[in-house]
């Protein structure tokens, strides 16, 4: 009892920054017993320190290091860690690492990822990660989390029927590419080193494991890029995510599948990459030596490769790619997996190796890639509360920074589709009163896919009721399933009595998510029907709202002069019934766009299992994504309405470019266009071509408003296969009204203006560039 009273007046006067010596939180090289190894020796060189680790394991302790859950090595005073942990959107209740039964109770619920990509906002991607990080590493401090965690997907939104493209940056290589840095750089905690320090410690320099290099620059937090590569299919007829065989040709692999992962390792400095499922070309993935080789050898990556959950058992098990247990763990380990998320390796292992299959130096080279990031973590330098960010507590989680943050987010993300004669926004003191109508009206579960316990998670039901006194409110169905009518003649009786009816319909988890994809882009069950039907009762015009992460096919409420404005929202996680509000009452301006094509229904008629980006009008295939679709769009990439009108202007780019002194140019020529062009390869000094284009954007009308500007290019040269067009930069900007703003791009011509050919090279054309925002267009020449 003594004891007890003790605690409690140090937490009472010392703040709750103490709880992060909460006997909960293991540790290696405690003191005074186990604290005199070389891999504890903090002087050393993390590179030494790991070969010495490596070296201190008896073969069977190697073994059972090689899963999510590493065992205990009691010998050495090593606890046992869980490698898995998830932090999509914040910190999610997905895998065995995060437990919300502690003294943390909530974390702070922002935005499903495609809803924050519709911001077309670097900064605010990198505020999140870094908002996610905090709360943590405040986790980890007391025990109910680990250190590796295993986001952001940014596998390429390609089908529209995805169950988890709601989970990725969208369609484009180049949004993914650009988020899948900012979330890795804010998570591993590049802005906040030395921010939440306590006492002193040596930062390592950054560099390749080469002798007498420290082995890579400290983390906070350990990120992983997912799903590596060409993972886009869940469970579709036939082909389930376990078993699938995606064939991929080279040019798709090269400039839409990989870029993503690429700029994951190369320039965020990704600590963790997953191997996915699906095998490529015939090639499991986490067997595919060639593909995880290549993110090493050619694209630097220097840290651990882990399976995703039972892909190693899919090698043997569903692929059928290997004839034994044996030899799928053997071809796994060999390839370059490091860690299988399930125990099948360390089922496994010792029998691959008691067979010759598996060398020991195999497995070494696969502990030394692990035991790097965990010291990069810092997880071997003693008690984690004496150290940099050791102060982080319950205190720093669901803190209104970071909700606020979050309102934010939904607020930037929410996309105007539709708006007919200015409808909205309303003016809250001429409302009399409002209709609210939908499954999804009172919900407050709309986090999408890995969500956690959110902080304060309210309703969009609760969002409204702070701006109209009068509210009607039904559930027109059940759920969103809505295989009933029954539940119309209560919603039509509000719709009838409101002035104003605004409807909430879409897509939840029961329609699209891990698992599970769609087969129809309609909306599901009797929704269209009691859409249609409201809006021919109610007073006046209404309002749909569109959750859910998927494409929708709304050609009938676009087209219906009933329905004056549809707003799409996503899942917005916790502060999504505050942020609709605020834009539907005019409180905020929305400004954010698709971050995906919307296709019509019809589109399902192209096999999902198609891994083919480009269209093949021979085979009547239309090909995916805005850079190749050539078929009926409901609303294209970057659509997005705002309530003011801006004109743009590109006020300085050059009008030509000279490859002269850029070295000896070896010039080919396209036989099918004639079209002289050069390898990207072989321009020695590519980064002399970069320039920046300078535009002005004005603000037409009388209210704020953010806007994301979005700038293309296509060449005038006819190539096989080229996009149609291609996304080039973006930034997201604030316009106050009747103002002008201005902001630059930077272009990188050999690889913004280059094509990919069938053979998986990038060429660069001579002739004309177009340059495309909104309705202008700018010419550039590139020439000798």
């Amino acid at each position: 009892m003594q004891s007890l009273l003790i605690l409690m007046f140090l937490f009472i006067n010392l703040g709750p920054g103490l709880i992060v010596s909460n006997p909960v939180v293991k540790f290696p090289c405690k003191a005074p017993l186990h604290n005199s190894y070389p891999f504890c020796n903090t002087t050393l060189s993390i590179k030494k320190r790991a070969l010495s680790l490596v070296s201190s394991l008896t073969l069977e302790e190697k073994i059972q290091q090689l899963s999510n859950n590493a065992s205990s090595i009691s010998r050495l005073g090593i606890p046992a860690y869980e490698w898995w942990s998830e932090s999509l959107h914040g910190i999610a209740a997905n895998g065995p690492g995060i437990t919300f039964d502690g003294v943390i109770k909530k974390a702070t619920l922002f935005p499903q990822v495609i809803l924050s990509a519709a911001s077309f906002n670097r900064t605010l991607w990198r505020d999140i990660a870094s908002a996610v990080a905090v709360e943590a590493r405040a986790m980890f401090n007391v025990g109910q989390a680990g250190l590796t965690f295993w986001a952001p997907n940014i596998n390429i939104f390609r089908d529209p029927r995805w169950g988890r493209g709601q989970e990725t940056p969208g369609e484009d290589p180049m949004v993914v590419s650009e988020y899948s840095v900012e979330y890795v750089k804010g998570f591993q905690g590049e802005d906040l080193r030395g921010v939440y320090g306590v006492g002193e410690r040596r930062i390592l320099k950054n560099g390749n494991f080469d002798d007498g290099d420290e082995g890579g620059e400290r983390l906070m937090l350990s990120a992983c890029c997912k799903h590596y590569a060409a993972y886009d299919l869940e469970k579709w007829r036939e082909f389930a995510r376990y078993n699938f065989n995606a064939v991929v040709t080279k040019q798709d692999m090269e400039d839409t599948y990989q870029p993503p992962f690429r700029s994951c390792i190369q320039q965020g400095k990704a600590s963790c990459l997953m191997c996915s499922y699906n095998a490529i070309n015939g090639v499991p993935a986490c067997a595919n030596k060639e593909l995880l080789q290549k993110a090493r050898v050619d694209w630097g990556f220097e840290g651990y490769i882990t399976s995703d959950c039972d892909a190693v058992a899919t090698i043997y098990e569903y692929q059928n790619y290997t004839k034994t247990e044996e030899d799928a763990v053997a071809i796994a380990i060999r390839a370059g997996t490091d860690i299988n998320c399930g125990t099948y390796m360390k089922r496994h292992m010792k029998s691959a190796f008691d067979q010759g299959k598996v060398l020991e130096e195999d497995i070494d080279k696969a502990l030394f890639n692990l035991f790097i990031v965990q010291l990069r973590l810092g997880l071997f330098d003693g008690n984690p509360a004496k150290r940099q960010f050791g102060k982080l507590g319950p205190h720093d989680v669901c803190t209104s920074k970071h909700k606020d943050l979050a309102l934010d987010a939904v607020r930037q993300g929410i996309v105007l589709l539709k708006n007919d004669k200015g409808f909205l926004p309303f003016d809250k003191n001429k409302i009399s009163s409002l209709a609210v109508i939908g499954p999804m009206a009172n919900r407050s579960d709309l986090g999408g896919g890995y969500s956690g316990v959110p902080c304060n998670q309210r309703s969009i039901l609760d969002g409204l009721q702070e701006y109209v006194k009068k509210m009607y409110y039904a559930t027109g169905c059940e759920n969103v399933q809505c295989n009933s009518s029954n539940g119309l003649v209560e919603a039509s009786a509000a719709a009838k009595v409101a002035e104003f009816v605004l409807v909430v319909a879409g897509l939840d988890l029961s329609q699209e998510t891990e698992d599970l994809d769609r087969y129809s882009l309609l909306l599901p069950g009797y929704q269209m029907s009691l859409i249609s039907s409201l809006a021919a009762v109610s007073k006046k015009p209404l309002i749909l709202v569109l959750t859910g992460g998927g494409p929708i096919d709304v050609s009938f409420a676009e087209s219906d002069p009933r329905i004056a404005s549809i707003i799409w929202i996503g899942y917005p996680g916790e502060m999504g019934g505050k942020a609709l509000s605020e834009i539907i009452f005019g409180d905020y301006n929305p400004g954010g766009r698709l971050p995906v094509t919307w296709y019509p229904d019809s589109f399902t008629r192209v096999p999902m299992s198609d891994m083919n980006m480009r269209a093949d009008p021979s085979h009547g295939y239309p090909g995916r994504t805005y850079r190749f679709y050539t078929g009926h769009r409901v609303y294209g990439f970057g659509h997005g309405l705002s309530y003011t009108t801006f004109t743009y202007r590109i006020v300085s780019a050059p009008d030509k470019l000279s490859l002269l002194g850029l070295g000896s140019l070896n010039i080919e020529s396209q036989s099918s266009s004639g079209a002289e062009h050069i390898h990207v390869e072989d321009i020695a000094n590519c980064h002399l071509l970069k320039f920046y284009v300078q535009i002005s954007v004005t603000n037409n009308g009388g209210m704020d408003g953010g806007k994301a500007v979005l700038i293309f290019s296509r060449t005038k040269n006819e190539y096989k296969h080229a996009p149609k067009k291609q996304l080039i930069g973006f930034d997201r900007i604030h316009v106050r009204a009747y103002a002008s703003v201005g902001t630059s791009i930077l272009v990188d011509p050999c690889q913004h203006f280059s094509v990919v050919t069938e053979y998986g090279n990038r060429i660069l054309s001579f002739g004309d560039h177009i340059l495309m925002l909104e309705d202008r267009e700018y010419t550039i020449s590139i020439e000798l």
